[in-house]
C-alpha cells in the first residue's frame, strides 16, 4: 500500500511539474497559477461547491472501477448517464409526491435507467457472444441521440429557445444548506455501499477472483455469468445515479450537453486508481478539485483551462506507466536481497 501510494505521489508531482514547465514556456507564472487554482477550489466558501462538482466523477468513476475490477469493460458510463438523468428528470415532470418519497423516487429512477441501458449490453452479450466493449461504446452514442431527441420533442420546454425541458417539480430538488449540497451525501452513502460489498462481501471477493482470472473461478465453481449480469446492472445504476444527481443538485432539468465530460473523465479515475474503490473516491474528488480551480485559474492568471485537461490525461499517463515501473522495480530488488541473502 505505501508503494502505490508513492507511485501517485510522484506520479502527481511531475506531472505539475511538467505542466509548470510548460506555462513557463508560454511566459506564465506557474508557482501563482498552481496557487489560484487550489484557492479557487480549496477556500473556505468554496470547498462545499467543489465537493458537489466531484459527486459525478466519483460515481462514474466507481462505475467503471467496479466494472474493471471485475472483468467486464463497461465503458458505457456516458450513455448510462445520460439515460439516469432522462428517466429522472421524466419522474420529477410527471410525479407530484413529498419531498422525502419524491427524492428517493427520483434517484431509484435514474438507477433504474443506467442499469436498463447497461443490461442492453450485458443481454446483448448473453444472446449473441458480443463483446461490451463495443456495445457500451455504441449505446453511448445511441443514448446521446436519443436524449437530444427527447428533449428537442416530446419534453422539449415550449418557452425556452435550445433543447432542454422544463423544471423538475421542487420536491425533487435536493436539499441545500448554504453552499452545501445534499447530493454529496448521497454519494458517500453509494461509495460506502460499493466499499462493503467489494471488501466485505463474499459476491465482492467472487467479483474480484474472475477480475483476475475468469477461467479458475468458474472452476472453483463460481457463477461467472450471474456475476457479470449483476455487475453490469450495479455499475449501470451507479452511473445513472450519477446523471440524476446531476439533474436534482441543479440545473433541475434536462439540458443539452448534461453529461458534459463527467463520465469519460470518471473512467480516468478509475484507470490512476487501478479501479481501488477508496483510490478512486481520492481522485474523484482531486479531479474535481482541478476542474473547479480551473474557472477561477483562468479567471484571474489568463492561462486558458484548456491546461488542466491536459494536465489530468498527463497525471493518468505518468501514473499508470509508473505503477508498472514500480513493480519490476521493486520485484528486481527482492530478488536481488534473496539472492543476496543465500549467498551469505
Amino acid at each position: 500500500m505505501n508503494r502505490k501510494i508513492l507511485v501517485n505521489v510522484v506520479g502527481v508531482l511531475l506531472a505539475f511539474a511538467l505542466g509548470a514547465v510548460v506555462m513557463l514556456a508560454q511566459g506564465y507564472n506557474p508557482l501563482d497559477t498552481y496557487y489560484r487554482l487550489f484557492e479557487y477550489s480549496l477556500a473556505p466558501g468554496k470547498i462545499a461547491y467543489t465537493l458537489s462538482k466531484s459527486v459525478p466523477l466519483v460515481l462514474t468513476g466507481l462505475s467503471a472501477a467496479v466494472a474493471f475490477a471485475s472483468g467486464p469493460v463497461n465503458l458505457g458510463q456516458p450513455g448510462q448517464l445520460l439515460m439516469g438523468a432522462l428517466l429522472a428528470t421524466i419522474g420529477g415532470l410527471y410525479l407530484n409526491l413529498p419531498p422525502i418519497l419524491m427524492i428517493p423516487t427520483l434517484l431509484a429512477l435514474a438507477m433504474l435507467g443506467g442499469a436498463l441501458w447497461s443490461g442492453v449490453a450485458a443481454v446483448l452479450k448473453y444472446w449473441f457472444n458480443m463483446s461490451e466493449f463495443i456495445t457500451t461504446l455504441m449505446l453511448n452514442m445511441i443514448a446521446d441521440f436519443f436524449t437530444y431527441w427527447a428533449i428537442n420533442y416530446p419534453f422539449f420546454d415550449k418557452n425556452a429557445n435550445h433543447p432542454q425541458t422544463p423544471l423538475i417539480a421542487k420536491s425533487g430538488w435536493m436539499p441545500e444548506w448554504g453552499n452545501f449540497n445534499s447530493n454529496i451525501l448521497v454519494m458517500l452513502l453509494a461509495f460506502f455501499v460499493i466499499w462493503f460489498i467489494v471488501k466485505r462481501t463474499t459476491a465482492g471477493y467472487e467479483w474480484r477472483l474472475s477480475g483476475q482470472n475468469s477461467l479458475f473461478s468458474r472452476l472453483g465453481g463460481v457463477n461467472v455469468n450471474k456475476n457479470y449480469l449483476v455487475v453490469m446492472l450495479l455499475t449501470g445504476a451507479l452511473a445513472g445515479l450519477a446523471g440524476g444527481l446531476v439533474v436534482m443538485a441543479g440545473p433541475h432539468r434536462f439540458i443539452k450537453d448534461i453529461g458534459a465530460n463527467y463520465a469519460w473523465d470518471g473512467v480516468m479515475v478509475a484507470m490512476v486508481a487501478n479501479s481501488e474503490i477508496v483510490l478512486t473516491l481520492a481522485y474523484g474528488f482531486f479531479f474535481g478539485v482541478l476542474q473547479t480551480g480551473s474557472v477561477g485559474m483562468e479567471l484571474i492568471t489568463a492561462v486558458p483551462r484548456e491546461l488542466i485537461e491536459v494536465l489530468q490525461a498527463v497525471i493518468v499517463l505518468i501514473v499508470v506507466a509508473g505503477r508498472g515501473y514500480s513493480e519490476t522495480f521493486f520485484a528486481r530488488l527482492e530478488a536481488r536481497r534473496k539472492m543476496r541473502a543465500r549467498s551469505a
